[in-house]
C-alpha cells in the first residue's frame, strides 16, 4: 500500500515520541492501529462487494446469451431471413434472365 521502509518508520516513531511524549504515545499508537484496521476492513468489504456484483452481472449476461442461443424462435427467424434473401436473389436472377431473353428476340 505505502512504500515505507524501516528507517522511515523509526523516524516517524522518534518524531511521535518527541511530540506526544512517552505517556500518550502507546494510546496514540493503539488509536492509529484501530483506525488503520477499520479502514483496511472497510476497503476489503467494499472490494468483495464489487467483485460479487461483477460476478453476478456476468452470470446474468451469460444466462441471457444462453437463453437467446437456445431459443428456437431465433433460429427460425434467422432461417426465415436467409430464405427471404435467397428468394429475392432467385427473383432478381429470373427477372434478369427474362430481360435478356426479351432482348434477344
Amino acid at each position: 500500500m505505502f512504500d515505507i521502509g524501516f528507517s522511515e518508520l523509526v523516524l516517524i516513531g522518534v518524531v511521535a515520541l518527541i511530540v506526544l511524549g512517552p505517556e500518550r504515545l502507546p494510546g496514540a499508537a493503539r488509536t492509529v492501529g484501530a483506525l488503520l484496521r477499520r479502514a483496511r476492513t472497510s476497503w476489503a468489504s467494499l472490494r468483495n462487494e464489487v467483485e460479487r456484483e461483477l460476478a453476478a452481472e456476468e452470470l446474468k449476461r451469460n444466462l441471457r446469451d444462453a437463453a437467446a442461443a437456445a431459443d428456437p424462435r431465433e433460429e427460425l427467424r434467422a432461417a426465415g431471413e436467409q430464405l427471404r434473401q435467397t428468394a429475392d436473389q432467385v427473383r432478381e436472377n429470373t427477372e434478369d434472365m427474362g430481360r435478356k431473353l426479351d432482348e434477344r428476340h
